[in-house]
């Protein structure tokens, strides 16, 4: 049997690795139409006044973490995970990355795919919850860069995966642990608050189609079932929450700052849980771990625990690993973690 051999293509954000980097990051992020959804040549104009109005803060933010993003590393950590399980397998699988706004991004990357020279390409995007913004728009980048040097090779997507079971083990155990390592006390006041804090958006985006904050409703609402149904774990309350949020427009709700400090007036435990993030990188270690920790003690939380992100846990690698070898036998295009279509069709952005 001929030995087939598979690309596999990781999609993330991306980020600056070094101070000089973090204006031209900041511009591709906002040049991008589907984030901010304004019309060329006025577009590249106001992304040019963004980045150079937010260049300023967002060095003092990675100062906090050496002057450069550690998302590269910590993808490029899950892409050699994923290699070693793939390659247990019959087929050649080479696992590849892409960063939607800095480097390795697509049209590099597509280069590199194309001297592989592979029977087949899965896109696999670390987004779990699907956005036009994020997953959409990766999407979008790489049909325009292989378009652009002829690669032509049959190619599945992977859209999303916010309930597949690996994820969810992942992000259970990890709430399973802390709750229970908590020292409650007995008083009902002291029911630990467990936040499910994922990136915001706009309100207009979800309102024309937008899957994503069903998603992230659908991934909480999965973990939260399981801990209830799992002996030995404490009560709790499990809050979905956004942060994250930037300029004037309405954002989805409510804040992680809100429900920080709700927590506060409660006097109760505060477990915050990285719930669409699945590498460490600047809104978990300093928006997460500094700023909203400052806020939080400022609230009057006492207790305030952030847990990490699933990174290169077990089953959440395994979990990938799963779609990559589901996608690989499927002649359809299109996947999500339930095989076809998972959103309700009230969601027009969805790619499916």
């Amino acid at each position: 049997m001929t030995r087939k051999k598979i690309a596999v293509v990781l999609f993330n954000l991306g980020g600056p690795d070094n101070r000089d980097a973090v204006k031209p990051f900041l511009f591709n992020l906002f040049n991008d139409p589907d984030i901010l959804g304004i019309s060329w040549p006025l577009r590249p104009l106001i992304a040019g006044l963004i980045s150079s109005l937010r260049a300023p803060t967002a060095r003092k933010i990675y100062a906090h973490l050496g002057g450069s993003s550690p998302l590269l590393a910590n993808t490029k950590a899950q892409s050699n995970a994923l290699s070693r399980l793939l390659n247990e397998e019959e087929d050649e699988y080479q696992v590849f990355v892409v960063m939607r706004y800095w480097h390795p991004r697509s049209d590099e990357t597509a280069r590199q795919i194309q001297d592989f020279a592979p029977h087949r390409i899965i896109l696999l995007p670390l987004y779990p919850q699907f956005s036009k913004t994020t997953t959409g728009s990766s999407c979008k980048d790489w049909k325009r860069a292989a378009r652009k040097i002829g690669l032509d090779v049959p190619t599945t997507t992977i859209c999303c995966y916010p309930t597949v079971p690996g994820l969810i083990a992942a992000q259970k155990e990890q709430v399973k642990q802390a709750l229970c390592g908590l020292q409650l006390d007995s008083a009902p006041r002291s029911r630990p608050r467990v936040l499910f804090s994922a990136h915001g958006l706009p309100k207009r985006t979800v309102a024309g189609g937008d899957p994503y904050q069903w998603q992230v409703e659908q991934t909480v609402a999965r973990i939260v079932v399981e801990l209830k149904d799992t002996p030995d774990v404490p009560d709790f309350d499990g809050i979905v929450c956004y942060q994250s949020r930037v300029g004037p427009m309405e954002w989805i709700g409510p804040p992680t700052t809100g429900e920080l400090t709700r927590a506060g007036k409660d006097g109760v435990p505060v477990i915050v849980v990285p719930i669409a993030f699945v590498s460490e990188h600047a809104e978990t270690l300093v928006e997460l771990d500094v700023e909203y920790r400052r806020f939080a003690q400022e609230q009057g939380v006492t207790t305030y625990i952030r847990l990490p992100a699933v990174g290169v846990s077990a089953p959440f690698i395994g979990a990938l690993k799963d779609l990559i070898k589901e996608a690989a036998g499927s002649d359809t295009s299109l996947r999500s973690c339930e095989g076809l279509r998972l959103c309700p069709q009230e969601f027009a952005h969805c790619l499916q």
